[in-house]
């Protein structure tokens, strides 16, 4: 966190009893030196957030002790990809290499070789941190992006562990070997041009906190073995392309709309978007002849309900007043005047 310009050194010494060397959020330019591999004894390599420009220095893979490297916010390119060594990485804790250049798939190879993030016991692993055993005034600290918020990390559990590919063009798909990395607490995928379904052995992960595979180009279903993974706190699935309906349950019900907006396919009760298995279809009512006409059974009946009183109240009165004959003599001659009338105004043949 200076103001260090021109390129880094390439004068590291045979060795040496470096540790950890800090090297971030300067203006170093150029290639990482290459006598970095006489550095046996180093744990912690973060040159993060300079303008490095050069291929993935692959030739770190070799370094026995090496559990933090981090090559973020620089100008690396190419792909990332194994050279011959026999066992790449074997330390390695923390993976960083966010917001660059790199293209290719997934480096496979490198994930199966990660023994640092597989199999740890958290149970029985004593809290501890880097560099502890060394010099116990010292405290490491690096910048992560933890559950989506850039972080310093003021001290390193070596219980941590992370994977961040973000903000790259990496392409192809999520390997299945992914889900060997057990221990792993953050994966960030995003922002990148990666293909096919997420991968069932992602549910394998029982330890992770955060997944991040947005904005990528992600197809099929969600995984329904994901709402397994009891500890995972922050999801982001969105803008890719997956279907199907959102599993449901356990940390599935606490994630919000914007865990997987902007995948036009998928449906459930965290996008407010039934699942056509879910829809209610409202029965229609039938219609009839009479309907079409603005002429149901509502009006009949009203009509015979008025005449039926009518026709009562009419009784009563003939009754009453004791002229029956009279009230039929009325009614008889009012069909032979509208008769009459009929007539006078028909048109003659």
């Amino acid at each position: 966190m200076n103001n260090f310009v021109g390129s880094i050194p390439d004068n590291f010494s045979k060795s040496n009893s470096l540790q950890s060397l800090h090297l971030n959020n300067n203006q170093f330019e150029g290639w990482l030196p290459l006598s970095l591999t006489h550095c046996k004894q180093l744990e912690i390599l973060d040159v993060g957030a300079n303008k490095i420009n050069d291929k993935f220095p692959n030739w770190l893979e070799g370094l026995p002790e090496l559990q933090v490297l981090i090559l973020r916010d620089n100008e690396f390119y190419g792909a990332i990809h194994s050279s011959d060594t026999k066992h790449p990485f074997p330390m390695l804790r923390i993976f960083d290499v966010a917001n660059n250049n790199f293209r290719g798939s997934l480096p496979t190879t490198y994930i199966k070789e990660f023994k640092g993030m597989m199999n740890v016991d958290f149970v029985s692993a004593k809290l501890d941190y880097l560099g502890n055993r060394y010099q116990s005034y010292y405290q490491e600290s690096v910048m992560v992006t933890l559950k989506g918020v850039d972080l310093e990390l003021v001290k390193i559990l070596t219980t941590f562990t992370t994977i961040d590919f973000s903000n790259n063009m990496l392409a192809g798909e999520i390997p299945h070997v992914i889900g060997e990395l057990h221990s792993l607490k953050g994966l960030n995928l995003s922002h990148n041009k990666i293909t096919g379904p997420i991968p069932q052995s992602i549910a394998n992960l029982t330890n992770l906190e955060w997944l991040d595979l947005s904005s990528n180009i992600l197809m099929g279903e969600i995984p329904l073995v994901l709402a397994n993974l009891n500890f995972l706190e922050v999801l982001n699935l969105s803008l890719n392309q997956l279907v199907g309906e959102i599993p449901r349950g356990k940390q599935f019900d606490t994630f919000s709309q914007d865990s997987f907006e902007g995948n036009l396919g998928l449906c459930g009760f965290q996008l407010s978007k039934a699942c056509n298995h879910d829809e209610r279809k409202l029965p229609q009512p039938t219609s009839s002849s009479n309907d079409k006409f603005g002429f149901g059974w509502k009006p009949v009946a009203l009509g015979y309900g008025c005449g039926m009183v009518f026709g009562i109240l009419m009784g009563q009165v003939a009754f009453l007043t004791g002229k029956p004959k009279e009230l039929v003599r009325i009614f008889q001659a009012r069909p032979k005047k509208q008769a009459k009338r009929t007539r006078k105004g028909a048109h003659p043949n």
